[in-house]
């Protein structure tokens, strides 16, 4: 009898879009729901990014092009970490992919072998614990504490290596916590990377929406430009989630497989989305950081008042838009409290346990909204606090 093949058993999807389907359905039968379980930016790419891309299609640049990325793109992304991140990488070591999901799964199939083992964070994007799975890699998680502030403990990390182990990921700002690693926690796992010979995938698509300190990439730290592979892209930054557009920045040897892998694939990224994301890097009309502000103003504004929330306590996030709601003062499971937000008050968030057990409780919001979305989210969600008050009065 035909059968799906067994690594799409161990294989898992994503909470958000499970909780975005079923909010969309209530939606459809007339409630009213604000949308916070979706980390997709309210923005949009500035009008010269339209324009440039509308301009490339019009003259007929939409044709099959080189598998790597355009030339110029890819000098473009070379200047640009220059510019934001201070990392030299040459434009020959950068291979576009249609998506961030895509570049993350192509680097991961071209450096695993079955049974190899893959230290993540967890809490942390689903994917990571999904695709090592789907390739016969094992999956070996390393926490993210409250006690520690949500940053990796190298110690614990150093604890879970093994013959087996061949390469850590690293997500700074993270999703769901918004943790930004520290400076002296990233070179101590480049030293254990260093002193593993681990590869390392560092997911920095989040790099440029972070409050208030210096962005360090994994790629400055000694030993790991041999080692370290970037994933990174254009749907966060610049607000370009339905673009489809991503990168890896990788050693010679891993572009080659990378390319390889793209020619049996997608062969290459649509090509006048790739002019768009040139002037996109360029951002002249300072999209970035005016986009970055007004998440700062939301971020403070919107955790100020989920602790205002019975039983909730929320640390402000360093990076990204998330905020990581530690619900366990309210008596209640997150998926109860997720539930009843979304069938009762119609604010749509995240279980934390959707991230990794470690996450189990815990609750992540966007504030990917406007202000006056997260100000009537905020007081649905005191309204609906009733529910777990009263778990707490009869206990």
């Amino acid at each position: 009898m035909r059968s799906i093949a067994s690594r799409m058993s161990v294989m898992t999807g994503e909470g958000a879009l499970s909780v975005y389907a079923r909010a969309k359905e209530l939606e459809s039968q007339g409630h009213s729901i604000i949308h916070l379980e979706l980390g997709e930016p309210d923005f949009h790419p500035g009008p010269s990014v339209i324009e440039s891309a509308t301009r490339a299609l019009a003259e007929g640049k939409d044709r099959y092009c080189a598998v790597a990325g355009l030339p110029a793109l890819r000098e473009e992304i070379a200047a640009y970490l220059k510019r934001t991140r201070n990392i030299d990488v040459s434009a020959a070591n950068i291979v576009t992919a249609p998506g961030c999901k895509a570049a993350l799964f192509f680097a991961m199939m071209a450096l695993l072998e079955p049974g190899d083992e893959v230290l993540y964070p967890d809490p942390g994007f689903p994917g990571y614990a999904s695709i090592a799975l789907g390739l016969g890699a094992v999956p070996v998680p390393f926490e993210l504490s409250s006690r520690n502030h949500f940053q990796p403990n190298p110690s614990e990390i150093a604890g879970k290596i093994t013959r087996r182990t061949r390469m850590m990921i690293t997500n700074s700002p993270g999703n769901p916590t918004g943790t930004v690693y520290t400076d002296a926690v990233q070179r101590a796992l480049a030293e254990i990377a260093v002193k593993h010979d681990l590869w390392v995938l560092s997911d920095e698509i989040y790099a440029r929406i972070i409050y208030g300190s210096e962005y360090i990439s994994m790629l400055r730290y000694p030993g790991m430009e041999e080692r370290t592979l970037i994933i990174d892209g254009f749907s966060k930054s610049f607000a370009m989630t339905g673009w489809r557009l991503g990168y890896t920045v990788a050693p010679p040897e891993v572009v080659s497989a990378l390319l390889m892998m793209a020619v049996n694939t997608y062969t290459c990224v649509n090509e006048f989305v790739q002019y768009g994301a040139i002037d996109a890097m360029r951002d002249r009309e300072g999209s970035t950081p005016r986009m970055v502000a007004e998440f700062a103003r939301r971020r403070e504004r919107f955790v100020h008042n989920l602790n205002q929330v019975p039983g909730f306590q929320c640390e402000a996030p360093e990076g990204a838009f998330y905020a990581w709601v530690d619900i366990r003062g309210t008596g209640t499971s997150a998926e109860e409290i997720c539930r009843v937000l979304l069938e009762d008050g119609g604010v749509a968030a995240i279980p934390g346990a959707a991230f990794g057990p470690s996450g189990r409780d815990f609750v992540r919001f966007s504030f990917a909204s406007s202000v006056e979305n997260l100000d009537e989210a905020a007081a649905r969600i005191k309204r609906a606090s009733t529910v777990w008050q009263g778990t707490l009065a009869e206990r």
